[in-house]
């Protein structure tokens, strides 16, 4: 009896400690909102972007101190993704492979260029070897608690001995030459991607991939350890309509930006993407095909002038001629995203606009020219600053809210994040603006949410930084905003 008492309040103790815990959080950042209130980091940041706000919508604000600062004199490249998991833990995948030579100083030299000068392993001019104290590029995968503090880092040429050990070529595991989309799934599954070329575009320094190009995604376990691949690392492409080309009988994605897994079908959709033109989708036990479509919900149309190539020419000349409903998907096709009501959302960076679709109809051999909606699963699209060039669309997450009520754009031209309706797609107001100030974006690449409704943004183009807005306020969207989403402020 007296051990069942003990136990007892063992247990009691245990879930008022979480309870305390849980509370003590929820009042740090209600903390931390009112002081950056206080200093008027609120009202400076709305005065900044120079929007008002309709109907009503989560309010953000910058988090100065996150992440906390890495050991290890690490610093980190170009972000090509980010993730939460449902422990609320961020993961960011990053490119070290982008860090510049000053930071990476303490790289010393690891081989020679073709004149047989000293380089380090990113080819940068090592004469004398070591040439500063700081600093070092990360391992390409870094973990960090909601409070910013650094819990696991592994993977990726910056990762010592990982390629030698967890990762191995003799395995099948070939790890992308230039990291792009990453995600953990319902499981603790973690998948990651990648858009990198042949080594001769990166040039020849020790760090360069030596396969090829990226036609291929890896699934690993949170620790790191290497579970499979689907694709061939180094396949040529493009070919939109390939479904079991790759190894052990997977298709072959090419050059794939982004993915998602349904937690209640465990299939997989990748927005694959760059040099491909469709939703592939897999089961994400296996790898294996279950269908795949291109824009809206038909079978991906190929062709000269239809996305077979790299670009297909460039937005703006449709947009001039009045071409508002191009029926193919137009490089990158930038990322998949799935929201609890089943409507898969994908970003046509290229042709500016976000497709939405009904993810268990579509994937079907079907022919839907005139974008119908109704059809092959399409159910309608979203145009982004549809007036800018081509890429407008990078990609979307959800508010944390039942309904999940607001969708957050990320516009990589414009340098700004949308705040919309998700019910009726007008936009209720903004987040960011270009600069390089805290708060403000340069290329704002990937967006994610985790369980408080934070935001966290990361950037590539040199910019090279993840950062965290907390939420405030409103936990969803409601009323309505500008239909014109992304429109000029100042003209």
């Amino acid at each position: 009896m007296t051990n069942r008492i003990l136990t007892a309040a063992a247990r009691a103790l245990a879930f008022t400690a979480i309870t305390l815990s849980l509370a003590t959080a929820a009042h740090a950042q209600s903390t931390a909102v009112e002081a950056l209130q206080k200093a008027r980091t609120v009202e400076r940041l709305a005065e900044g972007m120079a929007v008002e706000k309709k109907g009503e919508a989560p309010g953000f604000v910058l988090d100065p101190a996150w992440p906390q600062p890495l050991p290890n004199n690490w610093v980190i490249g170009d972000v090509g993704g980010i993730a939460v998991d449902k422990h609320d833990q961020i993961w960011v995948y990053h490119r070290p492979r982008s860090v510049g030579s000053q930071d990476s100083g303490m790289l010393g030299a690891a081989g020679k260029d073709a004149k047989g000068n000293p380089i380090s392993v990113l080819g940068h001019p090592r004469p004398l070897g070591q040439i500063n104290g700081c600093c070092a590029p990360a391992p390409s995968i870094l973990v960090f608690n909601p409070a910013g503090k650094l819990i696991k880092a592994w993977g990726g040429p910056g990762d010592k001995d990982f390629l030698k050990t967890k990762c191995r070529e003799a395995d099948g595991c070939f790890w992308p030459a230039r990291e792009h989309g990453i995600y953990v799934d319902h499981n603790d599954f973690v998948y990651i991607a990648g858009n990198g070329q042949a080594r001769a575009f990166y040039g020849q320094y020790p760090w360069a991939s030596n396969f090829g190009d990226d036609s291929h995604i890896l699934k690993f376990k949170a620790d790191g350890t290497f579970v499979f691949q689907i694709g061939t690392a180094g396949a040529k492409g493009p070919n939109s309509n390939d479904t079991n080309g790759g190894v052990n009988g997977t298709p072959e994605p090419y050059w794939p930006a982004d993915m998602t897994v349904d937690p209640k079908t465990n299939l997989m959709y990748i927005a694959d993407g760059y040099g491909n033109r469709r939703v592939l989708v897999v089961d994400a036990a296996t790898g294996k095909y279950v269908g795949h479509f291109g824009a809206y919900g038909q079978n991906p149309v190929v062709g000269e002038n239809a996305g077979n190539t790299a670009y297909a020419g460039g937005w703006p000349d449709d947009y001039r001629a009045g071409k508002m409903k191009p029926n193919f998907f137009r490089s990158p096709l930038h990322c998949a995203r799935l929201a609890n009501d089943g409507l898969l959302y994908a970003c046509d960076r290229g042709n500016n606009r976000v497709q939405v679709f009904k993810a268990a109809e579509a994937g079907k051999p079907c022919s839907n020219p005139d974008g119908e909606a109704g059809k092959c699963g399409y159910v309608g699209e979203l145009f982004v600053a549809p007036q800018s060039i081509g890429g407008t669309s990078g990609t979307v997450n959800f508010s944390t809210d039942a309904k999940q009520s607001c969708m957050y754009v990320a516009d990589l031209v414009n340098d700004v994040i949308y705040v919309v309706n998700r019910q009726n797609m007008t936009e209720l107001t903004r987040v960011g603006g270009g600069g390089r100030q805290a708060g403000q974006f340069h290329w704002p690449h990937v967006v994610a949410n985790d369980s408080n409704g934070n935001m966290y943004v990361g950037e590539v183009d040199g910019a090279a930084r993840v950062q965290r807005f907390l939420r405030y306020g409103a936990t969803g969207c409601s009323g309505t905003g500008s239909a014109e989403v992304g429109k000029y402020l100042v003209q």
